[in-house]
Parts: structure tokens; sequence; C-alpha cells
């Protein structure tokens, strides 16, 4: 029975993860018997077929992958091989196009800048959420990971290295407490870089003349007002989402 609810828990947790790797770990269970070294191998095969597959089999339906290996300046990737490798990288050919855009205006703005998205979407199904996100489920968003000076992020996966508001700056959630996911314990652990201003203001202010008019953009006040880039459709994402200083979330 514990090996039972074990599986269970894996297929359930790689479920949420990755979409594919729950049905990948069942279809090795099912082919090796739980020989433990014959499973794992197997394991890996069938969810590295599924993973191979995904990437055809998205297309036929209008999405496409974020690529996972840096084409160079101008063009946009993903910023760890991880949202590759766990399928979170799908987006439709619409938003595909606007994250392709902001990084050629990037480039051509501030030659050799690198324009790196996050979490985007799983390659399947409409409405399959993917968590912790409260939205990203259904191709037509992604994060993107903020730019800092002399390049590079402060966070490995982009996250939860928060930019604190300043003194005076625009706090609407500072009672909220742990619903907000302050991490404030990881902060002292990430390099102290600076945020590059110019930038990350310049980015803002291409997506919000660049989306189509149901288009938005999510982004602390307090970042907003910072970087004086203000407009009707970079708005606030409320205190029940998490944090959005350390990254922008893009929905087309």
């Amino acid at each position: 029975m514990l090996r039972v609810l074990g599986h269970a828990g894996v297929v359930t947790l790689l479920t949420i993860l990755t979409q594919l790797g729950g049905i990948a770990w069942l279809l090795a269970l099912l082919l090796s018997r739980l020989r433990a070294g014959t499973f794992l191998a197997l394991f890996l095969l069938i969810y590295g077929g599924f993973w191979i597959g995904a990437r055809t089999a998205a297309s036929e339906i209008g999405r496409v992958a974020i690529p996972c290996i840096d084409p160079g300046p101008g063009h946009v990737a993903a910023l760890s091989p991880v949202y590759c490798a766990m399928n979170r990288s799908y987006v439709t050919l619409e938003t595909a196009a606007v994250a392709e855009g902001l990084a050629e205006h990037m480039e051509t703005r501030f030659p050799g800048t690198r324009t790196r998205v996050l979490d985007a979407g799983f390659p399947f199904l409409d409405g399959f959420p993917l968590l912790p996100h409260l939205s990203h489920d259904d191709g037509r968003k992604f994060d993107l990971a903020l730019w800092y000076e002399g390049g590079g992020t402060r966070s490995p996966i982009g996250y939860f290295a928060f930019e604190q508001p300043r003194a005076g700056d625009p706090q609407p959630c500072d009672t909220v407490g742990p619903l907000r996911w302050n991490f404030a314990r990881l902060q002292p652990h990430f390099p102290a870089k600076s945020l590059d201003d110019v930038r990350t203001a310049e980015a803002l202010r291409w997506l919000s003349g660049n989306l189509p008019p149901d288009g938005k953009v999510f982004l602390e006040p307090h970042l907003v007002r910072r970087l004086g880039v203000e407009a009707p459709n970079v708005r606030f994402q409320g205190c029940r989402a998490a944090r959005h200083d350390d990254h922008i979330h893009v929905q087309i």
C-alpha cells in the first residue's frame, strides 16, 4: 500500500510539474514491473520520447516552445534548461511573436542584450494549470526575467530574488503577510546585482505599446513608479497573487 501511495504521489507531482511526466512514470511502471534499474531507464526513455513528440504535436495545435538554447542576441530564449525539460516553455504563435519582437527591439536599442523567458505554458490542453501560477493555462502568458546591470540574473531560475520597495514606495500588500511569498530568509543568499532601470523600463514601454488590445503586463506598483512606465495595460496583479517584482508577467 505504501508503495502504491508513493507512486501515486510521484505521478501527481510529475503531472503538476511537467504535464507529461506522470504518464511516463505509469508507463515505465507497467513495462519494468518495478525493477528499479530498468524502471528508471525506461522512465527517462519514455519521458524523453514524450518531450520530443510534444514539440512536434504542439505545433499542430498552434503552440511552439521557447528555444532552450540561446540563439544569440535579438532572439528570445528560456533562462534555464529546467523550463524546457519540464515542458513549461510553450506559447501560442501570437505570444511567441510578441516575445521575439521584444527580444529584437532590446537588441536594437541595447546591442548584446539577452531577453529571457521563465515559465510560459504546457504544450497541451487549455485550462490545464501551470502551478503555482494562477494563470499560465492557455499558452498566452509568459514571465520575463528582469534585466540587471552587467547582465545575468540574481536568481538562477529568475524567480524569488525580489526588488524591495524603497522608502515612500507604494506597498498595497504590506499587511498581507505570508500570502505574498516574501521568502525573507532566502533574500540574503542572492547576489547583490542592481536592476538595470533603463533596459527594464524600455522593455515595459515596448510591451505596453505592442500588445493586442486585451494584452496586459503585471508588475508591482513600486517598480512601475520607479521605472516611470505607467500605461493602462501595465497593471498590479493583486495581493492574492505571487509578488511580481522578481519578474514581469506578460499575457496576450
